[in-house]
């Protein structure tokens, strides 16, 4: 089984920097990180893809998103991944450690760097293994798995104000699109009042099925109905479907930094091959 995976970020049209980040690994035997479009036989430890969104306006958000993936690297790098893949046990306690991990390691660092007291980040984790895809996340960034059967469906649920709201019914989610505390969450990595402890999901992956995540820059102004038109248009060619989704939140009034990454499984097509186009951001942040 192959997997593809493309990640692209665009820091907006209101933002003077861009405080969104990515990183992904195609192999983790190999525990190459990925830097542009990637595409290779799923190995026995899998594939990995991740977002986050950070948060603190002059504290130092970019900071914090940089600062979570740069722990996330180290703690798959230096971890005995063989024996972690072994149970689904395992793999969720090890990737609720490295949600942990990172909260800590941004919260050392505040503590020796004052001046970016208050910074904090979202992020959510897919880890594609074998037949399953292991989702965890922290805040309202989200994962998506999309099947041309079923359509869309969102795997994460967001930590958030708004989210709270539409549980006990006093809210839909298109009014959460412009309610005016729907940049409000719950919960996060860094600046916040309890340790981060993440949700995890499994699911099932059937053929051909292709994954999103997305910072809110994304799903905070465009709703699902149509990100699933834009993924089911072009999702046959990831990279062309990244500039789309980034295209469709910039259109939306692009208030906020975007970033997407979307993995491919199954038997990918020749049109899902790399058209090196613009945008291609660095590991972490697109200026």
């Amino acid at each position: 089984m192959k997997v593809r995976i493309v990640a692209k970020t665009d820091i907006g049209k209101k933002r003077d920097r861009n405080e969104d980040g990515f990183t992904f690994c195609t192999d983790l035997c190999a525990l190459n990180w990925d830097k542009e479009p990637a595409e290779t036989e799923l190995g026995p430890k899998g594939a990995l893809l991740v977002v986050v969104d950070g948060m603190g306006g002059t504290n130092a958000g970019d900071v914090a998103s940089s600062l979570a993936i740069e722990s996330l690297q180290k703690t798959f790098n230096s971890s005995d991944l063989n024996t972690i893949v072994s149970s689904e046990e395992h793999i969720k306690g090890f990737l609720q450690k490295t949600v942990t991990k990172a909260d800590q390691y941004i919260n050392d660092y505040m503590l020796s760097h004052p001046e970016t007291s208050g910074m904090g980040t979202t992020i959510v984790i897919c880890w594609i293994l074998d037949d399953h895809a292991y989702m965890a996340w922290c805040g309202d960034s989200r994962g998506y798995v999309f099947n041309r059967s079923t359509g869309l469906k969102a795997l994460t649920k967001d930590h958030s104000y708004v989210q709270e709201l539409i549980d006990k019914g006093e809210l839909t989610e298109e009014e959460a699109l412009t309610h005016p505390d729907s940049n409000l969450i719950t919960r996060g990595l860094g600046a916040f009042d309890t340790p981060a402890i993440a949700d995890i999901v499994v699911h099932p992956i059937q053929p051909n099925e292709m994954f999103l995540l997305c910072s809110d820059g994304l799903c905070g102004y465009c709703n699902n109905s149509t990100i699933e038109r834009i993924v089911k248009t072009y999702g046959h060619n990831l990279d062309e479907c990244c500039d789309k989704l980034i295209e469709l939140a910039l259109n939306a009034g692009g208030f906020d930094n975007i970033c997407v990454a979307m993995a491919a499984v199954g038997d990918l097509t020749p049109t899902q091959k790399p058209k090196r186009k613009r945008l291609f951001s660095s590991l972490f942040f697109g200026k």
